[in-house]
């Protein structure tokens, strides 16, 4: 049977079905139904712009350190994560997140230790509550030195 319910809009059509295999019920409801989307921006994309070996004496040469310089476009990040992978980006040798606050320019400095010379892949993580975003490179460290 088909035709409009007496308490709805005319527009709105309720229909029955005869042919049920399963032996089950239907349940059919008419009215109007409301919901909300909240759309967010989101962190669109991360770049690292520059890298830097850090230029440190003979006894505080332990640990090569490098400073990139990422930005990123959208939202601004709350968080940071790097990895610090093999060559091929398989085999991860560390992970480290911090959380970040940036206010008006999404431009930071993130410094990392590498505990010998090698090459690296770096994947550098920024997210936030709804969103992340990615950006990859490959660093040739040498001895306090990096390219």
């Amino acid at each position: 049977m088909t035709g409009p319910s007496p308490d709805s809009d005319s527009s709105l059509t309720v229909e029955s079905v005869e042919d049920n295999p399963d032996g089950g019920c239907h349940i059919y409801r008419n009215g109007y139904y409301g919901s909300s989307i909240a759309v967010v921006e989101g962190i669109l994309e991360v770049n690292i712009i520059q890298m830097t070996s850090i230029q440190m004496t003979e006894s505080q040469a332990e640990n090569s350190l490098v400073d990139f310089v990422v930005t990123c476009q959208g939202s601004l990040p709350t968080d940071v994560c790097t990895v610090v992978s093999d060559p091929t980006c398989q085999l991860s040798k560390s992970v480290v997140c911090d959380p970040i606050v940036v206010t008006d320019e999404c431009l930071l400095t993130i410094r990392r230790a590498f505990e010998e010379p090698g090459t690296y892949c770096i994947n550098i993580t920024l997210g936030d509550d709804t969103s992340q975003a990615l950006a990859s490179a490959l660093i040739s460290v040498n001895g306090g030195e990096s390219t």
